[in-house]
């Protein structure tokens, strides 16, 4: 439990410790801290990830994410609602064949920041919410911290945004199964999990996005590191609607995720 304090404690002062001071007042000097720009557009997305998990075993989910403007008199931010579907397939799962669907685990996730909360910071606070509506699903809870910054200038390479956020997962349940009814249920979630998203425009529709849907994650409870190469191209057609294409490539894992891993999404914000 001290272990898991300790790690609470390091993702709230994140942002205050990323930089020395010589060098926060020359990066505060270069970017713009837009943290509190949120959307106020409600925005419904369909995802579609096939992943390979080695050994000839696969994953296919269907995702429905949903963002909702959050306003609770001055306290503005964002509410985000995934829910899924998953088709696991191979040697290492029993004998069905790729279509067979069941359903996945469901997220809640908030963030914000109120003007009168940490005024000078200009981050954003959050917490997620795992409902275990999968076979091996499991209760999950845990709280984040991110901020979002902008190039004042020309930036190189184009920067469009450097977006990072942390949060930490801590499993409390596993829906009462047991090992003897579902010997494949994993353990209980204890990690931290690292976006250190970059964003780069290529043209004033298309952007390449680096870590943004998949981060690095560390396994607090026994050890091990997840580090993928992730990137996804995203091209807005209309104001209204936006596609997205992306890939993941585990360089490090000594905490097992998944082999690689492919993606999309269709975006549509009204």
């Amino acid at each position: 439990m001290k272990a898991n304090a300790a790690l609470i404690t390091i993702l709230v002062m994140l942002h205050a410790s990323a930089f020395g001071a010589e060098d926060e007042a020359k990066f505060s000097a270069e970017f713009q801290n837009v943290s509190k720009e949120y959307s106020r557009s409600r925005i419904l997305e369909f995802w579609g990830y096939h992943e390979y998990h080695g050994n000839q075993n696969y994953a296919d989910t269907l995702k429905l994410r949903y963002y909702q403007p959050l306003d609770i008199g001055s306290f503005q931010g964002t509410i985000r609602l995934d829910t899924s579907y998953v088709s696991s397939y191979g040697p290492s799962y029993p004998a069905q064949s790729t279509g067979q669907y069941s359903a996945g685990n469901t997220m809640l996730t908030a963030w914000g920041n109120h003007p009168h909360f940490f005024p000078e910071w200009g981050g954003n606070l959050g917490a997620r919410v795992i409902f275990p509506f999968g076979n091996n699903g499991q209760w999950a809870i845990g709280p984040q911290v991110g901020a979002s910054f902008r190039p004042k200038e020309n930036a190189f390479l184009n920067l469009a945004d450097f977006s990072p956020l942390a949060r930490y997962m801590y499993g409390f349940d596993t829906k009462n199964n047991s090992f003897q009814v579902n010997p494949s249920q994993p353990p209980l979630v204890r990690n931290l999990q690292l976006f250190p998203t970059l964003g780069f425009q290529i043209n004033p529709s298309t952007q390449i996005r680096f870590w943004d849907e998949n981060g690095v994650i560390y396994n607090s409870a026994g050890g091990g590191w997840f580090v993928p190469l992730d990137a996804m191209v995203t091209h807005r057609l209309t104001k209204n609607f936006l596609f997205a294409i992306g890939a993941s490539k585990q360089v490090v894992q000594t905490y097992n995720q998944y082999d690689w891993s492919i993606y999309g999404k269709l975006s549509f914000n009204f």
